[in-house]
């Protein structure tokens, strides 16, 4: 089914949706604090509000972004014209370098789980790996998902890992970081909305927002000698 001019999947497609957003997808997202890790030790992040205010930021920053080029990918642009603009979105090299790592393992979970010439295309084309969130658009897309399902997938990744990350950090009750996912719901399905909408505009429209201090903070995290997250 042609996947490319939706702006979401039709019902039966959509509990591809919840196999591609669940965290048990063998995607190597578990590894991976997005930004908490560092947050906790600064004293940034020490209880559930702290949580809310961290998810809600990189949300509408990275998260965004993030969505947008997922929604792009899913649309069927070009995605190693994606890839670039990922990259020049991205002014961390830890960033970059987790970016890639991430969209290998995704690459490699997506194509054992739906088999797609253009994920095997892109695979070829980089096989050092390509950013997390263009796979994810080309995951979505191969999966008979559309570009707000892609984006809706991203956004709550955006938040997602940050939340159980702080459950072990901290030993927050998962209850507590449950309710600030579940409190970010409007926030996600807006942003996903924007991301969607600028992603329909082409590859220059595509936002670019970021989150300086998270780049500061993933150097800084990166060159730890011991660390519970990968990122």
């Amino acid at each position: 089914m042609e996947t490319s001019h939706r702006t979401q999947s039709p019902a039966p497609a959509r509990a591809a949706l919840l196999v591609l957003a669940d965290g048990r997808f063998p995607a190597g997202g578990h590894a991976h604090s997005g930004g908490a890790e560092a947050a906790v030790k600064a004293g940034r992040i020490h209880d559930a509000a702290g949580l809310a205010g961290f998810c809600r930021g990189r949300l509408h920053t990275t998260g965004l972004t993030a969505a947008a080029l997922a929604a792009a990918a899913a649309l069927g642009l070009d995605p190693l014209a994606l890839d670039e603009a990922a990259d020049a979105r991205t002014p961390s090299s830890a960033l970059r370098t987790t970016g890639r790592k991430l969209g290998r393992q995704l690459m490699r979970a997506a194509r054992a789980t739906w088999p797609s010439s253009e994920l095997d295309a892109l695979a070829a084309a980089l096989p050092k790996g390509a950013h997390q969130p263009v796979v994810l658009g080309l995951a979505a897309r191969a999966a008979g998902l559309g570009p707000l399902d892609a984006a809706h997938c991203a956004v709550y990744e955006t938040v997602s890992g940050p939340a159980t990350a702080a459950v072990r950090l901290l030993g927050l009750d998962p209850f507590e970081a449950t309710a600030v996912l579940a409190r970010l719901a409007p926030d996600m399905d807006q942003v996903a909305e924007r991301a969607c909408t600028a992603a329909r505009q082409g590859i220059d429209a595509l936002p670019a927002a970021s989150a300086p201090l998270l780049d500061i903070t993933a150097e800084q995290h990166a060159a730890w000698p011991v660390r519970l997250f990968a990122s």
